[in-house]
């Protein structure tokens, strides 16, 4: 049902304007993995969180050959609020008096066919994609803003434009991440910490590989490598290939009694 591996990556002592590295998933993991690759060779301090204990300490012991200050692992679960703290405490332990750095790449896209025949696939799909997510990001909020700096990137989906036949509930809870995530920019922004939401299209990922339908997908490099240098230059909300800001601008547009008959 296409759970994501939720591995979340933070980065500490980043020599860059803001930055930090986190993932949605193994799924869309791999661009996490070439974002945490190039953190690593810039010397950062890495945190790599999910469920996949054995994944992730491989990945830390790679990241550490490739020259990062350190790197490892530790559990996360948006299921079990439990494992949020440890990692707060590590990162903040990690950084001292510099900044906390923290990318955000969880959710569960279970089929909608799946969900309609068990409604209550939407609790799991809510609190990977949305609430958990979004309660980590509230406990770590007011270290960040103690400290004055720090970047966070979320990462929703372009799902969560607009309610679509194929995908609603997941749309839906990416839909109230991003929301989320606009309300925590405008209150971190205060604070000198800024937040960037990155809407992803369609990513090569162990994600999409199942899924019926793709289109224009981009590679995990590219994803990658366009969140790192959008980040550093404070942008707000990025659609990724660029292109989906023009497609999602054209769904968006259309008027509802012509699009509720889509099938798109």
């Amino acid at each position: 049902n296409m759970i994501e591996n939720f591995v979340l990556f933070i980065a500490v002592g980043v020599a860059v304007h803001f930055f930090g590295a986190e993932n949605e998933q193994t799924r869309l993991g791999a661009a996490i993995r070439h974002a945490s690759a190039q953190l690593a060779d810039e010397g950062a301090q890495l945190v790599l969180a999910g469920r996949d204990m054995a994944d992730l300490e491989a990945q830390a012991t790679d990241l550490a050959l490739r020259g990062a200050a350190s790197a490892e692992a530790a559990r996360f679960d948006a299921r079990d609020a439990q494992t949020f703290a440890p990692i707060i405490a590590r990162a903040e332990a990690l950084a001292g008096d510099g900044a906390i750095n923290c990318a955000v790449f969880v959710g569960s896209m279970p089929p909608q066919s799946a969900i309609d025949a068990d409604p209550a696939l939407i609790d799991g799909t809510v609190t990977d994609s949305f609430t958990g997510p979004a309660r980590f990001l509230q406990m770590l909020a007011p270290k960040l803003e103690a400290k004055g700096k720090g970047l966070v990137i979320g990462v929703g989906s372009v799902a969560g434009d607009r309610g679509r036949i194929g995908n609603y509930v997941y749309g839906a809870a990416k839909s109230g991440f991003a929301t989320y995530l606009s309300g925590l920019r405008n209150r971190l922004g205060r604070s000198g910490v800024h937040v960037m939401t990155v809407k992803p299209g369609f990513v090569d990922t162990a994600m999409t590989w199942d899924v019926e339908g793709m289109f224009l997908v981009a590679s995990p490099a590219e994803t990658a490598a366009h969140m790192l240098k959008k980040a550093r230059k404070g942008r707000n909300v990025l659609y990724t290939p660029f292109f989906w800001r023009y497609i999602m601008a054209i769904i968006r547009s259309v008027p509802e009694p012509i699009f509720k008959k889509l099938s798109v």
